[in-house]
């Protein structure tokens, strides 16, 4: 025990004088004395387990006198960890999107404590979908949190002519008093038009604005735009694998740094994200070597099957024929096993497989994807940005999805019989825009299930945005498109 003294010079050795020098002379530790059970410490000392104990404990609570630890941990009384399910549906609060349809599929709304994408391609309606969630958290509970709400904005500025619209048109919000209604000065925005300055933004005055101004919801658009710009226009961003490593550890730290806040403030943090086209791999020709196998089979057997042309009685021909040239081993005609490319289903371990279920885009059958109108068109793939780094980081997703609606063959026949212009200005090559189609999808959250089918369709309105049944859809796409032929038929 020559280190005890080491340790804890102010320790008292008088009381334990008959146990040190058998300790030291087996070479026990003051570390030993902390790692190893008394009984094990008294038999390789040969010294009695409770005057072993009796100095464990001592030595333990010397150190935590010195480390400021004066009480004992086992007997204090601290609150429990675990919580009833009532105290866990006290807590909960969300962050409604001031819409039934919506607020089903998503469990309720946006709740707090998480980090929460919302992806699309442009026009499917984020910014619409966040700037509903910056005038709802102001609403009191359950619709709200009575909070004020940050928009962060790595692109466009915060459109606010867009929330004065919202207000005004949206029929909750401009049903309410004025005492209770949300108001543009208590929403916060600042633009952050690089890495340096988004870094410094959230990890120093983002902390210091929520506990100043009661922030209860952070919205960051788009999480993309900034890692683009950047990793586009660095030189050394070119050397690849370099550059996607760096990216990625960046990547880590702001999801960290975001789900920490989020927990740590209980606030909800919800990012847009961007999505790029995904090409799905199309089956490749039969190779070169399948063919000439083929081929060789194929004059092997047309070899076998010629008649002998030599006499068959035996007798030895005229003139001597030649020696007879050596025949290739035969081998058994079997069928060549197809390369990865030939396979009708891909490696079910592979990313391009497995991100159809955490993407958002090409987990749904053909039958499934087929448009109201009974038309079966393929599916669009999409994957967001940022990449499986990125996915991992987040707790939920939300993918807006956006299809064009185009003007059906009888629209053009009647628009052509009314006088009208043909589908196109440049000679009628095809059929006029006559709107969009637009779900929204869950893809994953701890508190809600994936959204069945193509998900929940809406449309943007004045209002916002507002889920639309089947029939309705019906409706209103007829409506598109009468809108669509009359404005063709101008002159």
């Amino acid at each position: 025990m020559t280190d005890l003294l080491q340790v804890l010079p102010d320790f008292s050795t008088q009381p334990y004088s008959h146990l040190l020098p058998s300790l030291e002379k087996n070479q026990v530790t003051t570390a030993d004395l902390l790692t190893l059970d008394a009984v094990d410490i008294a038999k390789r000392a040969q010294v009695p387990v409770a005057e072993a104990r009796r100095l464990t404990d001592a030595v333990l609570s010397a150190l935590r006198g010195q480390l400021g630890l004066q009480h004992d941990i086992e007997i204090s009384k601290k609150p429990s960890l675990a919580s009833t399910g009532q105290e866990l549906i006290g807590r909960w609060s969300t962050i409604s999107t001031l819409d039934d349809g919506l607020d089903a599929a998503l469990g309720g709304g946006i709740p707090t404590g998480y980090l929460v994408e919302v992806t699309g391609e442009s026009g499917a309606g984020k910014t619409q979908f966040l700037l509903t969630l910056l005038l709802s958290s102001q609403l009191a509970p359950p619709a709200g949190l009575s909070k004020s709400a940050l928009y962060i904005s790595t692109e466009a500025a915060l459109p606010t002519s867009r929330l004065a619209q919202l207000l005004k048109s949206h029929p909750r919000l401009s049903s309410l008093p004025d005492a209770s209604r949300p108001s543009l000065s208590r929403i916060l925005s600042i633009q952050t038009p690089d890495l340096e300055s988004q870094d410094h933004i959230l990890r120093y005055q983002l902390p210091v604005a929520i506990a100043r101004h009661n922030i209860g919801l952070v919205v960051l658009d788009s999480v993309a735009a900034n890692y683009r710009a950047e990793f586009s226009q660095d030189p050394s961003a070119k050397s690849g694998a370099a550059a996607m490593a760096k990216r990625s550890a960046q990547l880590v730290q702001l999801g960290s740094l975001l789900r920490d806040l989020a927990r740590a403030e209980n606030i909800a943090i919800v990012v847009a994200n961007q999505v790029a086209d995904r090409f799905s791999p199309t089956p490749a020709a039969p190779s070169a070597a399948v063919s000439r196998t083929t081929s060789l089979n194929s004059n092997q057997s047309n070899s076998n099957n010629k008649p002998n042309n030599g006499d068959t009685n035996g007798s030895r021909p005229a003139s001597p024929s030649p020696q007879p040239q050596p025949q290739p081993e035969k081998r058994p005609i079997s069928t060549p096993r197809p390369s990865p490319q030939l396979l009708s289903t891909p490696d079910p371990l592979t990313l391009d497989h497995q991100q159809r279920w955490f993407t958002g885009w090409g987990d749904l059958a053909p039958s499934s994807s087929s448009n109201d109108d009974g038309i079966d068109r393929p599916q669009m793939l999409k994957t967001p940005s940022l990449g499986l780094v990125w996915t991992n980081q987040i707790a939920c997703r939300i993918a807006l999805i956006k299809e064009v609606v185009y003007s059906t063959e009888q629209d053009e026949q009647a628009r052509k019989a009314e006088g009208g212009r043909d589908g196109d200005e440049g000679g009628g090559s095809g059929p006029d825009i006559a709107g969009w189609r637009r779900w929204m999808r869950v893809v994953f959250a701890p508190w809600a299930g994936p959204t069945e089918g193509r998900g929940v369709r809406f449309e943007i309105c004045g209002g916002g945005v507002r889920s639309i049944g089947r029939g309705e859809a019906k409706v209103i796409e007829s409506g598109a498109l009468e809108s669509a032929t009359a404005a063709a038929s101008l002159p």
